[in-house]
């Protein structure tokens, strides 16, 4: 089985994501990019029983090099984002407060620090039918110059150099997201951090790797 280690990596990607409450169902995807090929989750396959036979390979216009199964329904958004960026590795998911917020806003402020991980305030990209070319080019316009977006009235998304690097940027999202609707909640100001302080921010995490799921998930 070719990109056997990749596709084994994919799948427990989606378990992850699953344990962490970031997903519903099978409402998520991920994929990595070997060369011209990408490796991505099928389409409404039950997590726990997902293997890595099951996890396909298709090139990157699209057309199946080894894959049995169907492909996620959002492989142009996942293609659209390998031909526009150098990124390696793509997750998806439909967590709640991410999801929440990209019902709310078009962006999501700098109201916390970690938004530096992502290059700045998060973009909330327009609503279009999940699986079309709309969706993915409005999603590859969000991602630009960023390392995450939300998807308006759908769900969010990471990228990275490699699979780790995506995926752990999955809670720290989910997290930014949270605090800021809580800040909402409240119906006073939310306190946004300037041009300045998030330059600062970001030099001070410029040596920072994360390392909680790269021991999992490497």
């Amino acid at each position: 089985m070719m990109l056997e280690s990749e596709r084994q990596s994919v799948v427990d990607a989606c378990r992850f994501m699953q344990d962490k409450g970031l997903v519903v169902g099978t409402a998520g995807n991920v994929s990595i990019r070997v060369d011209d090929l990408v490796v991505i989750s099928p389409s409404a396959v039950p997590y726990e029983e997902l293997t890595a036979a099951d996890v396909g390979v298709h090139r990157l216009d699209g057309t199946p090099v080894e894959a049995r199964l169907k492909p996620s329904s959002e492989l142009p958004l996942h293609l659209s984002v390998y031909h526009a960026t150098d990124v390696g590795a793509i997750t998806h998911n439909h967590a709640p407060a991410s999801t929440a917020m990209g019902l709310v806003c078009d962006e999501v402020p700098c109201s916390h620090y970690y938004s530096a991980m992502f290059g700045g305030p998060i973009r909330v990209a327009p609503y279009a039918e999940f699986g079309t070319g709309d969706l993915a080019r409005n999603v590859t316009d969000a991602l630009a110059d960023r390392k995450g977006a939300l998807m308006s009235n759908h769900g969010a998304i990471t990228t990275g150099p490699n699979l780790a690097k995506a995926l752990d940027l999955l809670p720290y999202l989910e997290y930014i997201c949270e605090v800021q609707l809580r800040a909402m909640w409240t119906g006073r100001p939310v306190k946004i951090l300037s041009a300045e302080q998030m330059a600062d921010a970001a030099d001070g995490m410029s040596t920072y790797t994360p390392t909680s799921l790269d021991a999992d998930h490497s």
